[in-house]
């Protein structure tokens, strides 16, 4: 039946996405601003907002056009392919390269596109193009997803991350085509273009098709591993950085405090994670029978892309089933905490890691506050990482134990999987393309919570209660 695509298909499928989004734009025009607030919070409106972009990537990756097999993709990996792309995560069920074609690769790296930089971000954009006005509903929620601190520089940063997006992606495409061209041709600009946006948004997706996956055979080629981790890392940062640097160029002393404690804790996890992915993988302490045909450069250079991909990129230059135990650990760990926070990066945050840690040593040194480069945190900011936390941790625990009750796969395998799908990673050591129904709906459940942050979506699922004029009185617990 659908043996014989033509290119009416190719049209149709895409006249249909295009009119999915204008149908998507009239009913969003149907109400004034006014009347939409009162339907749905901020948080309702981001969550519902990634679900219709989810679903319209779903309908198309359905197509038989999108498939090399020439036949529909069944709605679960649809499903979880659109998920994982617009949720910047990178897990997948096959291979993109030997299932997808173009078609369903460039639905993918669109979906990519836009989950990274916010769904809003890109309608902003093209209000913006069409120089139509933007209401304070709308600013409202750019300045929450993108990370702002008023509400007045929204449209500036807007602009700022149009402009840094194009520049990045377009100098990594021209470094990783030229790097590529060897190999694969003009098929290097596509390749290139492909994988500077997946590294740039964080997402991992790849188009290679080696035994061992992502970017193995690039191990010795310091080019290209090193743009791939720029690209990772300048993604990661978050557009408020960007902002702040722009502002105020290289003077760190007159950085905002967020901008401050991102620049150092990146640094920080990246160099010590290195030397610990140096000591177990590529010692005599770790294998050094796998890796003992590595230069040394080659080790360093492999070992801090082990150290940067985890924090939500899911790219990896080696196979991470010869892992030892104590890097499998770490990189759990690395997935978990993530990128920053308003960035194209997922994860617990690196601020939000930052603030528990500095809150505990405070804690442990019998200090009444908090601070962080002379400024205090505020109790409210330590609340809310400490309930992030938890949220993040307590799905990750429940998410396990779900799925190895189902499973045969080691606990440790699966735990490694929930982690990366919470994280926005989309490292995997093949789980996803094995595992049941019920399996790959928890991991796609976990994805989108993990791009819009645990508090977006229990606010958008729990409905807001109003304070209480009359306060209850304090009760006094021992903690400890």
């Amino acid at each position: 039946m659908f043996k014989n695509l033509t290119a009416s298909k190719f049209i149709l499928s895409t006249s249909l996405a295009i009119m999915s989004y204008i149908m998507l734009t009239k009913y969003k025009q149907k109400y004034t601003e006014k009347q939409i607030k009162k339907k749905m919070s901020v948080a309702h409106f981001l969550s519902l907002g990634y679900i219709i972009t989810i679903l319209i990537g779903t309908f198309l990756l359905m197509l038989p056009i999108a498939s090399k097999t020439n036949s529909m993709t069944n709605f679960t990996d649809s499903l979880f392919t659109a998920t994982s792309a617009t949720c910047v995560t990178g897990l997948i069920p096959f291979q993109t390269f030997g299932h997808w074609t173009i078609f369903g690769q460039i639905i993918i790296i669109i979906l990519i596109q836009i989950g990274g930089l916010g769904f809003m971000t890109i309608i902003t954009l093209v209000f913006m193009f069409f120089k139509k006005n933007i209401g304070l509903y709308n600013r409202t929620i750019l300045m929450q997803s993108a990370g702002s601190y008023n509400i007045s520089g929204v449209t500036t940063l807007m602009k700022r991350i149009l402009i840094g997006t194009l520049i990045f992606e377009g100098l990594g495409a021209i470094i990783l085509t030229l790097c590529f061209w060897k190999d694969m041709g003009a098929m290097a600009i596509y390749y290139g273009i492909f994988h500077s946006i997946s590294a740039f948004c964080n997402a991992g997706f790849d188009l290679f098709h080696s035994t061992n996956g992502s970017l193995t055979e690039y191990y010795n080629n310091p080019v290209v591993l090193i743009t791939i981790m720029l690209l990772i890392i300048i993604g990661g940062l978050g557009f408020i950085v960007w902002s702040d640097i722009i502002d105020k160029r290289f003077k760190f002393k007159n950085y905002h405090l967020h901008t401050k404690i991102v620049l150092v804790w990146n640094a920080i996890l990246i160099v010590i994670p290195a030397i610990l992915f140096f000591i177990f993988e590529f010692t005599m302490l770790g294998q050094d029978g796998h890796y003992c045909n590595y230069t040394i450069g080659e080790k360093i250079l492999n070992s801090f892309f082990l150290s940067v991909s985890p924090r939500t990129a899911g790219f990896n230059s080696i196979n991470l089933n010869e892992l030892t135990s104590s890097g499998f650990l770490l990189t759990i760990v690395l997935m978990f905490i993530g990128g920053n926070s308003g960035s194209t990066a997922g994860g617990l945050k690196v601020t939000t890691f930052v603030v528990i840690i500095m809150n505990l040593l405070s804690s442990v040194q019998g200090k009444e506050d908090c601070v962080m480069f002379k400024r205090k945190i505020s109790n409210t900011i330590i609340k809310q990482a400490s309930s992030l936390f938890l949220a993040y941790l307590g799905l990750a625990v429940i998410a396990t134990l779900l799925i190895s009750s189902f499973e045969n796969f080691a606990i440790q395998d699966i735990m490694f999987e929930v982690v990366s799908a919470l994280g926005t990673v989309g490292l995997s050591i093949g789980i996803s393309g094995e595992a049941c129904i019920m399996t790959k709906v928890i991991l796609i459940l976990l994805m989108y919570a993990g791009r819009i942050g645990a508090l977006t979506l229990f606010d958008a699922l729990i409905k807001n209660q109003k304070d209480l004029v009359l306060k209850k009185p304090e009760g006094k617990i021992m903690v400890g």
